[in-house]
């Protein structure tokens, strides 16, 4: 066992891309499909964020932040990890909260502190991780890796329709002016900022469906004999 509590030797799938490309159902489909685990590596920084928020502290206290993240007690038994022995703090999906995570998350006190987090999720028999840096930093070793993209006005549109479903009304050109502003904040971040791994494969599904980028990401775990 490696010294943060993962397994070196259980193999990895690394899903990466920018938000509203769809990489967090592409990871949970590929985890279903395998038996694996999956971890949603942005919803962790969401909780952080959901915590902070919750008790009122600034999101510009980088330390305090990230004393916050090292002291949080995750758990991961359901669809959305949780804090264990806390009551629920606000929707961690909410607009708010993915908008105050996206700030936190380009710095590199915080994201140090949730390194060993996201390296312990790799236990056998595999590991399905989505973020943005799981490829690059997280998991550089991983046997597959993929960059799952989209241009920001589909992204944007999934979004509206996922909230929309939720019973949520929210604007379209709100959800796009955000998506643009995350997307320069997470490329252009100093810490682990938003890019491809150089050995992963790139999809870009602005003109697929869903069935579509699963079959083609199962045809690269054959292809990797990582469905063995």
């Amino acid at each position: 066992m490696a010294p943060d509590g993962g397994d070196p030797a259980a193999p990895v799938i690394c899903v990466d891309g920018p938000g509203g490309s769809g990489k967090s159902t592409l990871a949970a489909l590929l985890a279903d499909s395998l038996q694996w685990r999956h971890l949603d590596s942005g919803a962790l920084y969401r909780l952080v964020a959901a915590a902070a928020l919750e008790r009122g502290m600034s999101l510009e206290d980088r330390e305090a932040l990230a004393g916050l993240a090292a002291r949080l007690d995750f758990r991961f038994e359901d669809a959305d990890p949780a804090v264990s022995g806390e009551a629920p703090g606000p929707d961690i999906r909410s607009e708010p909260v993915g908008a105050a995570a996206s700030t936190i998350a380009a710095y590199p006190e915080l994201r140090s502190a949730i390194l060993s987090r996201q390296r312990a999720a790799r236990r056998p028999p595999g590991l399905v991780a989505d973020g943005r840096d799981m490829g690059t930093v997280v998991f550089p070793d991983a046997p597959l890796k993929i960059y799952l993209d989209a241009n920001p006005e589909v992204r944007a549109e999934r979004r509206n329709k996922q909230l929309k479903n939720k019973g949520l009304n929210v604007s379209f050109r709100a959800l796009l002016v955000g998506i643009h502003e995350r997307d320069a904040r997470d490329r252009e971040r100093a810490a682990a900022p938003l890019k491809p791994a150089g050995d992963a494969v790139v999809i870009d599904s602005t003109a697929m469906n869903l069935d579509e980028v699963l079959g083609q990401a199962l045809a690269l775990v054959r292809e990797r004999g990582l469905d063995r």
